[in-house]
């Protein structure tokens, strides 16, 4: 206002939220958020239904899923959705608990607010908390030997708890456990776990029952002709990265044909180029071959004449992981082919799963890539089986990665509790109030989990912060039977990097949106085209 003349500086239609009002407004948002997914958390959690503009439905509980599928408009619930997926990322497990550890976060800062303490004492009090937090946790943490499958099966187990597909947990945690224990490799001293070198395939149909895992590769495709073996024991495969076929030239070229025996001499030229390529593969001893481009009628024949299998238009990802699994090269020239080249597995053959054929190469020695070929009813099924198992490979390896597990059930989250509010007076000033918060927020992970179970949080979190005072640390909630219980002795267990992770996710998320006192929001686009009374102002 300029002697009493108003100055608009920012465009008509922008809407502007300032001070406290903004700051209300934004841990609503993100809070709305975290509310939607509490009821998810541990194995008593409730599934989501969602359904998308298309009408395709997909039912699950994992946290990054139903945030990812909710078409979210409001900027502090979209950061929200950030600390999911970074959790996920990261870790693959703990998405749900992140989400709410930062929803509570917010809840109890809002409080601090009222009680006109600076947003940022509350973010330097948080910043201290987590840092501490994770000092603690590295403090109750217990070293896994990765010779003991049992550990590694229960933090598999863990995962899958709180998913539908818990019933099948103990088939599920054991094929996580193998399939990462195979692709695992040790560089330098410390262990490395590629997931991304375990394929993973989901045919509907069968039970979950049915899903294997396969030392070796699924290809999604079936051999070329018909003429070829279904089966060939003792495999040598070829991986080409090439056409088996003639190439047009690169330049335009014209070919003047004459009389009828320049065709004859033209097709009998070409046939001629194509069954030399055959014979370099077949000189190589090859029986297997995985193309990555197309494979030509001819080529075709002279292939199954020779009796070698062969599969056409296979994903690079897939060639990259044949190549791992079978310690064959991937050749972009046929005339460097050799026998050196060629990968070994016991067998390579056609099955049909479903409706489709594939190609199975099994029994490949020490293989670094591996396959899981999961089944079930429907499809729906199916694609939570797939979400589950990814979260379970994920936590397996990072349990191998990281060498350390903590006991879940609440209990890690009470123990960081009690201690920090033990270590808030040694700080001093209004940041211990902040501390004192960032306690209380811990402990709506078992006041959830209770929740969920139909249990009284109230009754729940007074027994847990008891048998904590008298230094049981590995107590935690036991949602089955509705007691605190030793959750080490029940295998209730999950890699100190989830739990750091989702301290670490949760209280930046809270932080960055504690510290924002002006949403600038710009008008819309407006979808009219033309101008008014113009036909061209309907939507496009």
């Amino acid at each position: 206002m300029l002697a009493g003349q108003p100055i608009l500086i920012l465009k008509e239609g922008t809407r502007r939220e300032t001070g406290r009002e903004a700051m209300k407004n934004n841990i609503a948002a993100a809070r709305a958020i975290a509310e939607a997914v509490r009821t998810t958390l541990g194995p008593r959690g409730m599934d989501k239904m969602l359904v998308d503009s298309l009408g395709d439905v997909v039912i699950t509980n994992d946290g990054v899923t139903i945030l990812k599928e909710i078409d979210v408009e409001h900027p502090a619930a979209k950061m929200m959705v950030e600390v999911a997926k970074t959790q996920d990322s990261e870790v693959g497990d703990g998405t749900t608990t992140a989400v709410v550890l930062a929803g509570e976060l917010l809840k109890n800062a809002e409080e601090l607010i009222d009680q006109n303490v600076h947003p940022t004492v509350i973010t330097k009090g948080y910043r201290l908390a987590a840092e501490k937090a994770k000092e603690i946790l590295e403090e109750i943490a217990k070293p896994i030997d990765l010779e003991n499958e049992e550990i590694l099966k229960k933090i598999a187990g863990t995962a899958l708890s709180s998913k539908s597909a818990s019933m099948a947990k103990d088939l599920l945690s054991e094929i996580a456990v193998k399939a990462v224990k195979k692709v695992a490799e040790k560089v330098g001293d410390r262990w490395v776990a590629d997931v991304d070198a375990i394929q993973i395939i989901k045919k509907q149909g069968g039970s979950i029952d049915s899903t294997e895992l396969i030392e070796g590769m699924i290809i999604d495709k079936e051999k070329v002709h018909p003429g070829m073996p279904k089966v060939v024991k003792d495999a040598k495969i070829a991986l080409i990265n090439a056409a088996l076929e003639v190439k047009k030239p690169e330049i335009d070229a014209n070919i003047q044909i004459k009389s009828p025996d320049m065709i004859h001499e033209f097709l009998e030229q070409e046939e001629k180029l194509i069954r030399e390529m055959v014979e370099k593969i077949k000189s190589s001893g090859a029986n297997v071959v995985f193309c990555q481009k197309g494979i030509d009628d001819l080529a075709q024949h002279f292939l199954a004449k020779a009796g070698i299998y062969a599969v056409r238009r296979v994903k690079k990802s897939d060639m990259e992981k044949l190549s791992r699994a079978t310690g064959a090269r991937i050749v972009t020239n046929l005339d460097d082919l050799s026998s050196e080249d060629l990968g070994h597995a016991e067998m390579v053959e056609e099955r049909k799963i479903g409706e489709d054929n594939m190609s199975f190469v099994m029994g490949c020695e020490n293989p670094k890539s591996v396959s899981i070929l999961i089944r079930g009813g429907t499809e729906h099924v199916v694609d939570e089986i797939e979400r589950s198992i990814k979260d379970a490979l994920h936590v397996v390896a990072k349990a191998i990665e990281d060498g350390k597990y903590v006991t879940g059930g609440g209990s890690s989250a009470v123990e960081i509790s009690l201690r920090l509010r033990e270590y808030a007076p040694s700080v001093g000033g209004r940041e211990q109030l902040a501390i004192e918060k960032f306690a209380d927020a811990l402990e709506v992970i078992p006041r959830s989990l209770a929740e969920n179970a139909g249990l009284d949080p109230i009754e729940m979190l007074i027994q847990l912060r008891k048998v904590h005072k008298e230094g049981k640390v590995t107590y935690g909630i036991n949602v089955y039977t509705g007691k605190v219980e030793d959750m080490e002795a029940l295998g209730v267990i999950e890699p100190i990097r989830v739990g750091k992770q989702a301290i670490n996710s949760a209280t930046d998320a809270a932080i960055m949106i504690l510290r924002i006192d002006d949403v600038v929001a710009a008008k819309g686009e407006s979808k009219d085209k033309g101008p008014k009374g113009d036909t061209g102002g309907e939507e496009e």
